[in-house]
């Protein structure tokens, strides 16, 4: 077994942040059934181009593999019901909306305590649920912009610039997940559940983790640097050697920093009082990287990675997406999982890195689910339901209006 396969979750959620929170719990084995509008098509993130078709986007299967999903029309009285019984029979009510919209759907554990005491609901939103903000809708660029990401991020002279990827997203899919792990643990001890009010915005701030500190402690104002370098650890940032190829040196220890002088020829270079220790460096930066640079560009990028590795030195090339998905290290943490798909065949996409025991290794991962693919079984295995029940609750609109 899995390590979750005893924790079933009710998820109303759509595109990124939540549903990659839950993935991560279904690729552990949780029980994800996705409850999706069926008067609005279903999770946004099934019509996401350039690769899509019909109700069907490599964009909602990178977020929704190993899940179930039911088409539900909760707005209505007979949909409600269903979504009561769900509940019921769940550990977990997932969201991510708007900070205020868990209220008026009625699905904070003040509103369902009296179905199931240990119900555990958490809200991830772009704001929270209090606070000036909560009722404004929240996406990952604008928490980049809000919380000073932006501000740290790009060339010296160039523009503020955001993250190629949606790391805040992830990052509070990740937060979202271990509270609802946490909220779970603490119901099945105590019978008692909860509320877990998460957000995009606090997950950002709390990102800037040590930039925060020095500032709040220290009144510490950053600057953008140029090719990436560390705010503080000289050398620690791009490099180009003679061929023009780029390449990150990272120096996070003093003994790092003596090989890289050896590996140049320049032993005498640590003996240098501007260059002795983390902070002598980081006042001499541009002195050193002119040093640095010169060495450099004496030979081509893939020969110095070649010296710098073998005196194990922390060195990396700058690979571009292909070659990182293929890269050997990447083969070998098996990081790449495989579906099959009714529309696009064999569905290739990363691996949750999250390992516990051996049970998550390997394949066995279904695509993701079509729109209400598994709500007959919900309705008749999990609740019980008989078809005469079904009939009647879709004639009345509970699986939308054209069901």
């Amino acid at each position: 077994m899995k390590p979750l396969e005893d924790i079933r979750v009710i998820a109303i959620e759509q595109y990124g942040a939540g549903p990659y929170g839950s993935l991560q719990l279904a690729d552990l084995g949780a029980e994800i059934i996705k409850i999706e509008d069926p008067n609005t098509g279903g999770d946004v993130s099934r019509y996401v181009p350039p690769f899509q078709e019909g109700q069907d986007s490599l964009f909602f299967e990178a977020f929704n593999r190993n899940k179930r999903s039911i088409a539900l029309d909760i707005s209505t009285p007979e949909g409600r019901a269903v979504f009561e019984d769900l509940v019921v029979e769940a550990d977990a009510v997932y969201s991510n909306l708007r900070g205020d919209v868990p209220a008026k759907l009625a699905i904070r554990y003040e509103d369902l305590a009296h179905l199931n005491p240990a119900i555990v609901c958490v809200s991830l939103s772009g704001f929270g649920m209090t606070g000036p903000r909560s009722s404004q809708p929240g996406y990952d660029y604008i928490m980049q912009a809000l919380a000073g990401w932006m501000s740290l991020t790009g060339e010296a002279e160039g523009p503020p610039t955001k993250s190629g990827l949606s790391l805040v997203d992830f990052s509070a899919g990740y937060v979202a997940s271990t509270a609802l792990l946490a909220g779970v643990h603490a119901a099945r001890r105590d019978g008692v559940g909860m509320d877990c009010d998460l957000s995009l915005y606090d997950v950002a701030v709390a990102l800037l983790n040590y930039p925060a500190t020095w500032h709040l402690s220290a009144g510490w104002e950053p600057t953008r640097l140029s090719r990436s370098a560390h705010p503080s650890l000289v050398p620690f940032q791009l490099f180009r050697g003679g061929d023009d190829e780029w390449f990150v040196l990272g120096c996070a220890k003093e003994k790092f920093f003596r090989r890289v002088c050896d590996a140049i020829g320049r032993p005498d270079l640590p003996e240098d009082e501007r260059f002795s220790d983390f902070a002598a460096r980081n006042d001499h930066r541009e002195a050193i990287i002119a040093i640095l640079d010169d060495a450099f560009a004496t030979r081509s990028a893939s020969d110095w990675m070649t010296v710098l590795g073998d005196a194990g030195v922390p060195v990396a090339p700058v690979q571009d997406l292909g070659e990182a998905l293929t890269d050997e290290h990447t083969i070998a943490r098996n990081l790449i999982v495989e579906t099959d798909h009714p529309r696009f065949g064999t569905v290739r996409s990363v691996a949750t890195p999250v390992r516990v025991g051996e049970s998550t290794a390997g394949g066995g991962h279904r695509s993701g689910p079509r729109l209400n693919e598994d709500g007959v079984e919900i309705l008749t295995s999990l609740l019980g339901y008989s078809s005469e029940r079904i009939d009647e609750l879709r004639a009345r609109g509970a699986f939308g209006s054209d069901s």
